[in-house]
């Protein structure tokens, strides 16, 4: 069940960024999925969980499309990255104008009273890998749109990360960043480039988990914490000059 709607974003502090999938929103069930899927349906066979996990913790697969087309790479199937999105696309949106796509699998993440006492002190952002409207889509799902302002997307960047561009962007435009909060060792790198405070979200049930955790340590993550409702509560804890 989508939560409550929340108001418009607060000004008051300095501008915390968020990842989205895997850190606000889960994507068990939705785009690691998906990937599985369009892997077997462009004749690569079988994935592993833990396969998918290794190449996001190896880096340089923050989009899944493209992590995908690796995984069939790997497999000795080389197929247009336009192909790999399209069936992708067909299991993560699914069918236009029906709710038979995995993206109606995912679930919000944050729990609302830690959403509005964050949003209380510092200004809240999104710096996401997806695409806008996909993006879009699952704030205004989840109630949440209003909460998050600005946001920056696939088609908002040049390069995607770990490429800092975005998170360099944002601190252009809107002032000092207090952190940023994401799931992945290119999230960590694009912090680290800036440089940005990191704080890593590691679940506990995730592949390699000890391997992340020693990765993200290594590049300069700040604190890990086993989910986003972790991570806000020392947010809220920790002095700013803590960060």
């Amino acid at each position: 069940m989508a939560p409550k709607r929340v108001g418009s974003a607060s000004t008051a502090g300095n501008m915390l960024v968020f990842d989205l999938d895997g850190v606000l929103v889960d994507v068990t069930a939705s785009f690691r999925v998906a990937i599985v899927r369009t892997v077997a349906a462009l004749g690569g066979g079988e994935v592993a969980p833990a396969e998918v996990q290794a190449l996001k913790n190896a880096g340089g697969f923050n989009n899944d499309w493209d992590l995908s087309r690796e995984l069939l790479r790997q497999r000795g199937r080389d197929v247009e990255r336009e192909q790999v999105i399209e069936v992708f696309n067909r299991f993560y949106l699914g069918t236009p104008g029906q709710k038979d796509g995995l993206i109606f699998e995912e679930h919000w993440l944050l729990p609302l009273p830690l959403l509005r006492e964050l949003r209380r002190r510092h200004r809240l952002a999104i710096f996401t890998g997806r695409p806008r409207a996909d993006a879009e889509f699952t704030l205004r799902h989840f109630g949440v749109e209003s909460a998050f302002d600005p946001m920056l997307a696939l088609e908002d960047v040049a390069a995607q990360k770990p490429d800092p561009e975005g998170l360099l962007r944002l601190q252009r435009e809107h002032g000092p960043l207090a952190a940023y909060i994401g799931d992945t060792v290119d999230d960590a790198r694009c912090a680290a480039a800036v440089p940005l405070p990191f704080i890593g979200i590691v679940a506990p049930a995730v592949d390699h988990r000890a391997q992340l955790e020693r990765s993200m340590s290594a590049i300069g993550c700040q604190f890990l914490a086993p989910d986003i409702a972790n991570a806000a509560s020392h947010l809220l804890g920790a002095a700013a000059t803590a960060l």
